[in-house]
């Protein structure tokens, strides 16, 4: 693995209730990567978790603060994911009892795709579809 950060990208980022449970459910169910988590027993001040085939999310514990300069509530992040084995994520989310919100499927627009909830809520959606080309 490289030192070097990779191109810009973007990040969708959440807050948790139970961000230690969540960030478990994302690694060991989902597939994500957890390249770094700073905190204090419970609390998760910042989470860093990569998806294998590039970009990631970062997330971290809610907090009930006056003055919170990112008041994210838990469970209202949505977010699509490009995953190249739809069906076999599908089976190992749904295995692992995850709300499978949208089953496998085929789109229009040349996509497998499935969607799911996590443990606090938030909409994940997995497909194939890697976005069209950028005009030059």
């Amino acid at each position: 693995m490289s030192d070097t950060a990779p191109p810009p990208q973007v990040w969708p980022t959440l807050r948790a209730r139970d961000a230690r449970a969540l960030i478990r459910f994302l690694v060991d169910v989902v597939g994500f990567e957890e390249t770094v988590v700073y905190g204090d027993g419970d609390v998760v001040h910042h989470a860093q978790l990569s998806w294998p085939p590039g970009g990631g999310i970062m997330l971290g514990s809610v907090r009930e603060v006056e003055g919170d300069p990112w008041p994210v509530p838990p469970g209202t992040c949505g977010a699509y994911v490009v995953a190249d084995d739809v069906d076999a994520l599908h089976a190992r989310v749904a295995a692992a009892g995850a709300e499978i919100t949208d089953e496998p499927h085929d789109t229009d627009y040349g996509s497998r795709d499935f969607a799911m909830r996590d443990p606090e809520g938030n909409r994940w959606s997995f497909g194939t579809y890697r976005g069209e080309p950028r005009k030059a």
